[in-house]
């Protein structure tokens, strides 16, 4: 332990030497951290990465740079002769006149589908 550490300890035992009521509450603040923050992102997190290997032709899309296109075609790794999905796949989409090659990991987004049906 660092002096720097011991000194907070010895600090927070006071003159009774009674740790217990520091170390509840350092467990109850690391417990709001998780549960407020650490958590829900990590689960925002899977459920983008899960989208992304989803990922198939025609969809909308916008990169982490900003530019808006279409998902035209994904050139996925291989792994012992079978496809892997992973965020190094080379992803080509189609953004106004132009072609652009992008890893599926820096696409931020997948807008909506715009070829929805509507039933009248």
């Amino acid at each position: 332990m660092t002096n720097i550490t011991a000194s907070l300890l010895v600090l927070a035992a006071g003159p009774g030497g009674n740790l217990a009521p520091f170390l509840l509450q350092v467990g109850l603040i690391f417990a709001i951290f998780y549960f407020l923050l650490i958590r829900p992102q990590s689960q925002q997190r899977k459920k983008h990465e899960e989208a992304l290997r989803n990922l198939k032709k025609g969809d909308p899309i916008v990169t982490t740079g900003g530019i808006i296109g279409e998902v035209v075609h994904i050139k996925e790794a291989t792994k012992d002769g079978a496809a892997v999905k992973s965020m190094d796949d080379a992803v080509t989409i189609r953004s106004g006149e132009s072609r652009l090659v992008v890893e599926r990991g820096r696409i931020a987004k997948i807008m909506a589908s715009t070829t929805s049906q509507t039933t009248a």
